[in-house]
């Protein structure tokens, strides 16, 4: 049984899209649960009201990403889940998402698959699996290197973000959650498929499933295309900027090999304090 696991905060509007986009999928072995962080703007009453099927936990709000998504998926493997599904609310899967994450997890069913991102609207990819060379200081996109005829199936990657992750039980039994005292919000999710491959699990891209995305209505994507040095200052050092500096040393340093670490980080930090003023 697979246990889908998304935590929301005040996007009633994302949360019931993303919901009936559920009820629509072709399988129909999984069940849905949201962890609601004090929503504000009606969210848990519209899920009681219209998806009564929905698993409702209700936190304090005081919860961000990595331990809202850790409540959640212990309460699904003390319910007896196999797998677990992280997938955010700000995305549409597509209708038989589930249906082909299924097909290949009884092919490869020690391994994490992670969903094929489309715009929303013009359905280009917007993230199709990447690997990071520590080595070389770069992130590699799979989409830049792959052929029209090769964009299905797997393609293995060396870490996953948490938008739309398949992960069998075994592996939080096998190396823990997801770390929320170092990175509550962003970054908890690479740290985690990184623990999971050096524990000898395969990441793969799974180009047959698929979900549309919101791209720019992400937090981080505010601060890029509202540039002001309110933002900047956000960008870099709050719990929603995707540049955070102290995430970023922390999140090296965790995962980077020693040899490459000092200047993987001199040029990672140049990155972020200089990109972000670039177009």
């Amino acid at each position: 049984m697979i246990y889908i696991i998304t935590p929301v905060f005040n996007r009633i509007h994302f949360t019931s899209q993303f919901l009936n986009a559920l009820q629509k999928q072709t399988a129909e072995n999984f069940k849905v649960v949201i962890i609601d962080d004090g929503s504000t703007d009606g969210t848990p009453e519209m899920i009681e009201q219209y998806f009564p099927d929905v698993i409702l936990l209700r936190e304090k709000g005081n919860l961000w990403w990595a331990e809202a998504t850790n409540i959640g998926v212990r309460f699904a493997i003390d319910h007896g889940a196999s797998y677990i599904l992280t997938l955010n609310d700000d995305t549409i899967p597509e209708p038989d998402f589930i249906e082909k994450m299924l097909y290949w997890s009884d092919i490869f069913p020690q391994s994490l698959l992670g969903a094929l991102g489309l715009d929303h609207i013009d359905k280009n990819i917007v993230y199709g699996g990447q690997n990071i060379s520590w080595k070389n200081r770069t992130i590699i996109s799979l989409v830049d290197n792959l052929e029209e005829d090769q964009m299905h199936g797997l393609h293995e990657v060396n870490f996953f973000p948490g938008r739309g992750l398949l992960i069998p039980k075994e592996v939080f039994n096998n190396i823990g959650y997801y770390d929320s005292k170092n990175f509550p919000q962003t970054v908890s999710d690479l740290d985690f498929t990184h623990r999971a491959e050096r524990a000898g699990y395969k990441i793969f891209c799974n180009y047959d499933a698929k979900i549309k995305m919101y791209k720019h209505e992400s937090a981080n994507a505010f601060f890029k295309n509202n540039k002001s040095f309110k933002n900047y200052i956000l960008y870099l050092f709050s719990k929603k900027g995707g540049g955070n500096l102290i995430w970023f040393i922390k999140y090296t340093i965790k995962n980077c090999p020693k040899r490459y670490l000092l200047l993987y980080i001199l040029r990672g930090l140049i990155g972020r304090i200089v990109g972000y003023w670039r177009r």
